[in-house]
């Protein structure tokens, strides 16, 4: 939340606290009803201490007993109070839950002109279905609610350890609340070893492609030399181009298949087409000009077998931009949902991912064919798939990357910024880590400006700086405003193995 500005209206001191504690938030978007049945609630309760937070809502009509509180003097207050309630917005409810609370949620309506969209709606259904929540929809609904609390507290309060611990919650309720307050990096205890009796699963590695045969049977080699013990499917897919049959292979312990995409066009269609056709439990995916390094999927499976709940294990990358080569390892065990929004992590490549397949096919869905262009398609799959639980690092790399002018999205700024534009409307939680909102505002700011849009260009870098003064991205999008070549910088960042 936005800290706000202390109002001079009488407040609560330390030894005043309320009964009872309404926090709408500073989220720059109203929602005056709940004040309304704050006001209402305590008239009808005189006897009850009763405080609202209420940011850029209208101020409650009963000023006294009213305070606009900055965050850590709320906390405070909430940890004293009987019974909280929040609005459906997730920063509230992490917030009261911190504080030992089980929070009473007012959803948004779309019909009163409240901001609302249907993950928020959605947010707030599946956590009253995962017991992290109650939640109301009438002033009369919330006041029974708030009687209830008072009359049996132990039934409104989150005692720790509750549910199994804070990974067990996050999967029952199957959104951001938990994930979001998860520790970061947090180090698995599992030891990895080798299979007894060589027992090694088979894993289908899916190949996307399109008008690059040296490349593509580079990649193959990569594959095929695996030091894996195990059965490797590899399964080619040419997307809008004619397929090459003589690359199939029916090779006892290396087999390759080649189809055509069947799907939407695109790299989301593409992959999307592989895993449809693959018949193994594993499942990973290798652009067709990246490189496996030779123990890269014999690390992974380790972890596979020793963590059967582990669903997803990326690797770090080398980075080869014209004859330079840079490493890109990510230094822990462990991603969560918060740090994907944080950073794309760009260490996370598609060409480094292994995947239990039936998290896709019955969890979170299959790569989005919805984004435009299929640009970004990896970092949303790593999103819904990190919301499902924390995926699993190897801190060394395992896959050469090749960074070059070919790339299919070379020049493509407007599918970029599109794509990118997509991304920060479908996942609302962005508003809530500004570094991670900052961050893609700042790549559409220089997408745009590479594609000579000066006034959108500088609509969005106002927007990048609004969320983060230091965000580097801004000062970049500037210059090519400013006339420095989009091209010369790409180039200066490759060659240090970063990117946009």
């Amino acid at each position: 939340m936005t800290e706000p500005t202390t109002r001079t209206t009488p407040s609560l001191d330390a030894h005043d606290h309320p009964d009872v504690v309404f926090s709408l938030g500073t989220d720059h978007h109203a929602f005056d009803r709940l004040v309304r049945w704050a006001d209402d609630y305590a008239r009808r309760h005189r006897d009850l201490r009763v405080l609202v937070q209420y940011g850029h809502s209208c101020p409650p009509e009963r000023a006294a007993g009213t305070a606009f509180l900055a965050g850590e003097a709320l906390g405070e207050h909430m940890r004293a109070a009987r019974v909280v309630v929040t609005h459906g917005g997730p920063g509230t409810i992490v917030q009261a839950r911190a504080t030992g609370h089980l929070p009473i949620v007012v959803a948004r309506d779309p019909e009163l002109d409240e901001h609302v969209d249907d993950h928020q709606l959605l947010f707030v259904t599946r956590l009253e279905e995962a017991g992290r929540v109650r939640s109301c929809s009438t002033p009369q609904q919330l006041a029974a609610l708030i009687d209830r609390a008072l009359a049996s507290p132990d039934d409104f309060r989150v005692r720790p350890g509750e549910d199994g611990g804070p990974e067990r919650a996050a999967r029952r309720a199957g959104e951001l609340i938990d994930l979001l307050t998860e520790a970061p990096g947090a180090p698995r205890t599992a030891t990895v070893t080798a299979p007894v009796g060589g027992d090694w699963p088979e894993v289908t590695v899916v190949v996307p492609t399109r008008d690059r045969p040296e490349l593509l049977r580079r990649t193959l080699r990569g594959i095929r030399e695996q030091e894996y013990p195990g059965r490797i499917t590899t399964i080619v897919v040419f997307d809008n181009d004619q397929p090459d049959t003589s690359l199939a292979e029916d090779d006892g312990d290396r087999p390759v298949r080649v189809v055509t995409n069947t799907l939407t066009p695109g790299l989301a269609g593409a992959r999307n087409t592989g895993v449809l056709a693959a018949d193994t439990d594993l499942v990973a995916f290798c652009d067709d000009d990246d490189t496996w390094l030779p123990d890269k999927l014999r690390a992974q499976a380790l972890v596979m077998m020793a963590e059967p709940e582990t669903e997803m294990v990326c690797c770090g990358i080398r980075v080869v931009y014209d004859r330079v080569e840079a490493e890109r390892v990510l230094d822990r065990t462990s991603v969560t949902f918060g740090d994907l929004l944080g950073s794309r992590l760009t260490e996370l490549h598609p060409s480094t991912f292994l995947i239990r397949r039936r998290a896709m096919i019955d969890g979170c869905g299959a790569v989005s064919e919805e984004i435009p262009g299929s640009y970004a398609e990896d970092y949303e799959l790593l999103l819904r798939m990190a919301r499902r639980g924390p995926i699993r690092n190897l801190a060394e790399p395992g896959v050469r990357v090749l960074w070059h002018r070919k790339s299919h999205f070379a020049g493509r700024w407007r599918t970029i910024s599109t794509a990118l534009r997509w991304l920060l409307e479908r996942y609302p939680e962005f508003s809530l880590v500004p570094r991670g909102y900052a961050r893609v505002a700042g790549q559409i700011a220089f997408a745009e400006a590479a594609s000579g849009r000066r006034v959108e260009a500088l609509r969005w870098i106002r927007a990048t700086l609004r969320h983060r003064l230091t965000e580097g991205r801004a000062v970049v999008a500037l210059l090519v405003v400013c006339g420095v070549p989009a091209g010369w910088v790409l180039r200066a960042l490759h060659l240090r193995g970063k990117g946009v």
